[in-house]
């Protein structure tokens, strides 16, 4: 077993539902959960990045809503990132909310996704109508039943990350489960 991996596993693989950065032939997979209002998910977000560039094409990264649950502004964000998502535009607006937390208003949210191309039209719709809601309470409990009880959480290689989520933990873990 690595260290900072415990043996809590991922219980909803990856699939083709999910929102994916780099191939699936990649050495290490690593599953995200976390909160677009979240402090702490803003520095992971940061912290991913810098890994992301560093690890290149020997990891994949999967980012998984876990909406704080009767969290009005939490669960809008998610919902705001899966309607992009369903608009081809997922990444970018992931990338921008975990840039300005600040932006989770719902008229906040409308200037970003405007900001990242989307048919508002359809985004108004969709946030108005939850479209999305269903699908961000799904992923919250697949989260749950994998033992994310908190975020931001990560799975390297579908185990749990146990050691804290920042640069100094997360990349060697990760290093060593591509073969170092």
């Amino acid at each position: 077993m690595t260290k900072g991996v415990r043996t809590l596993r991922l219980e909803a693989p990856v699939s083709s539902k999910d929102h994916v950065r780099g191939s699936p032939l990649a050495k290490v997979t690593l599953v995200g959960y976390g909160d677009f209002t979240c402090p702490d998910c803003a520095k992971a977000y940061r912290a991913v990045k810098k890994i992301q560039a560093q690890m290149g094409s020997r990891l994949r990264y999967v980012f998984r809503s876990f909406a704080a649950p009767r969290d009005e502004k939490s669960e809008a964000t998610a919902e705001a990132a899966e309607s992009a998502g369903a608009q081809g535009k997922f990444w970018e607006i992931h990338d921008r909310m975990f840039e300005d937390q600040s932006a989770s208003s719902r008229l906040a949210l409308e200037k970003q996704a405007k900001a990242v191309g989307l048919d508002a039209g359809e985004f108004r719709r969709d946030m108005r109508g939850h479209v999305h809601l269903a699908r961000v309470r799904a992923v919250r409990e697949a989260g749950t039943r994998s033992g994310v009880r908190h975020v931001p959480t990560f799975f390297i290689n579908s185990l749990q990350h146990e050691s804290a989520f920042g640069l100094a933990t997360l990349l060697p873990a990760i290093q060593a489960a591509a073969g170092g």
